[in-house]
């Protein structure tokens, strides 16, 4: 099993920045990739970015390229999340998840840990 824990969330204004950490724990030797994904309001779970936990091969939706930062530290189990230029759609609950496959993964579907989730919200 492996326990994801989400922090960083919360309220700024558009153009603003914030960082989101997800802290990994239990069998992390076991996970291939991590990824970031979105609920807005009223819509469906939306993949944001992932990162193999090695540090490379980085992929990014198209809605947040250029803006958004996924990067990690292996020391501490930790993948973060550097969110630039923010803008009143990207108000969502972000969740953290984890694969421990060789997928493409970038479909939630494909992952098989998830964490609690944190609220984003872009006021603008």
């Amino acid at each position: 099993q492996v326990q994801l824990v989400e922090s960083g969330g919360g309220l700024v204004q558009a153009g603003g920045s914030l960082r989101l950490s997800c802290a990994a724990s239990g069998r992390t030797f076991s996970v291939y990739r991590m990824g970031w994904f979105r609920q807005p309001p009223g819509k469906e779970r939306e993949f944001v970015a992932r990162i193999t936990w090695s540090g490379g091969n980085i992929y990014y939706a198209d809605s947040v390229k250029g803006r958004f930062t996924i990067s990690r530290d292996n020391a501490k189990n930790t993948v973060y999340l550097q969110m630039n230029s923010l803008k009143p759609e990207d108000t969502a609950v972000y969740y953290c998840a984890a694969t421990t496959a060789v997928k493409f993964a970038v479909t939630a579907s494909e992952y098989d840990y998830w964490g609690q989730g944190t609220q984003v919200t872009v006021s603008s």
